[in-house]
């Protein structure tokens, strides 16, 4: 952080949630925490397949142990519609739910905080999009994610998609921050590899592109240097040994400050090329992410040169005795070597995308304005045209 000098004159504003919580079986707190909230009947929200893998068990006996009634919604799906969202917040209502808990990945999260929201606001979620559209705080909610990735445990943003027009639409509002996030290693474990990669690389992006971002604060460039470091370091651990419970516990971390970065610095446009591959693809959001990195990061690297140099070196690239510009182009290698080492593929045609179809992404990343506004560099249509060629 040396070469930064940030602008006094700027607010520099920080979201996070009212209590987090870090730790090797601490998912064993959850119904302290519950009644410490004034829970006394509980909405469990999540997936089939974290249903499955037994991962709500341990949240559902605490519950019970300190007297609180739980159930459970698990239809939960992928890049979540919004009528998930909004049949979450009726079961809700009509059941008498006082709090909610969210257990699984981003979808999860998402849902679970848009339920909380919805059960005491009028209308639809698609309603709200935007900034601090609420009128009225949410039910209490706890979120305890099951991947090191999106970190929305962290994050005041909840992500529905509008099946209408076939997009993700945001909703940004300081009441979607859960009042309790549990970070429980041990739920994270049974990831398999490839779900730990794209995860990891999704909170990869969110350290990036909050790093490099023109509307950065002092803290985004705190957090979002540790969870780099913590991600170069442990996701090639995490992906290797799944059980290595340090490396789970060092990309939640990550994942959960990466989340707390952008919510104060805001992202870039990695995420603006990678949205379309999630609805015209429906490719995983941390894959799309992943593929798109280094090409975005290729593209902004002459706008913010003494930053890209400064990821190179915590990446763990040698640095010293280079020049500025090869300095920072050594942070696109050290991104590459990472995905080498998980396995993923950046080339657009390893992951079935056809050429004649690169005009269609490059429009509809178009419509993703809000992504490019704190990106380093300006994007004409021919640059986001360009980024996807070359990602080819």
């Amino acid at each position: 952080m040396g070469h930064d000098l940030f602008d006094i004159e700027k607010a520099s504003v920080f979201l996070s949630p009212n209590k987090t919580i870090l730790g090797k079986n601490t998912i064993q707190q959850t119904g302290q925490e519950i009644a410490i909230l004034g829970g006394s009947k509980v909405l469990i929200v999540t997936d089939k397949g974290v249903a499955n893998a037994g991962l709500a068990d341990p949240v559902i006996s605490s519950l019970k142990a300190a007297g609180v009634k739980a159930g459970i919604y698990e239809k939960v799906i992928p890049e979540p519609p919004s009528y998930v969202v909004d049949d979450v917040s009726k079961l809700a209502r009509k059941d008498g739910y006082d709090a909610i808990i969210g257990v699984g990945g981003g979808s999860a999260l998402d849902v679970a905080k848009g339920a909380s929201m919805m059960a005491s606001n009028p209308g639809k979620i698609l309603d709200y999009v935007g900034v601090n559209q609420f009128k009225t705080r949410g039910l209490p909610k706890i979120l305890i994610p099951t991947t090191a990735g999106t970190g929305s445990e962290a994050t005041w943003v909840c992500v529905a998609t509008d099946e209408r027009e076939n997009t993700k639409k945001s909703l940004y509002s300081n009441m979607l921050l859960p009042d309790t996030a549990i970070l429980d290693p041990v739920m994270t474990v049974s990831m398999p590899p490839s779900v730990t990669a794209d995860t990891g690389f999704d909170a990869l992006v969110h350290a990036i592109e909050s790093y490099v971002s023109v509307n950065r604060t002092p803290y985004t460039a705190i957090m979002a240097k540790t969870a780099i470091e913590l991600i170069a370091r442990n996701l090639p651990v995490a992906y290797a040994k799944g059980g290595d419970l340090r490396a789970r516990y060092s990309m939640l971390l990550a994942a959960n400050l990466a989340g707390m970065a952008f919510t104060s610095g805001g992202l870039g446009a990695t995420h603006g090329l990678a949205y379309p591959l999630g609805t015209e693809y429906h490719m995983a959001h941390g894959r799309s992410n992943a593929i798109m990195l280094p090409h975005v990061m290729d593209f902004n690297r002459s706008a913010s040169t003494e930053r890209y140099a400064a990821i190179a070196a915590m990446m763990g690239e040698r640095i010293e005795g280079l020049g500025i510009y090869d300095a920072a182009a050594r942070s696109v290698e050290a991104v590459k070597k990472l995905l080498a080492t998980v396995n993923i593929s950046c080339r657009l045609s390893d992951h079935g995308i056809k050429k004649g179809s690169i005009g269609k992404l490059a429009k509809e990343a178009e419509k993703q304005a809000r992504f490019f506004v704190p990106n380093p560099k300006d994007l004409t249509p021919n640059d986001i045209k360009g980024i996807y060629e070359k990602a080819f």
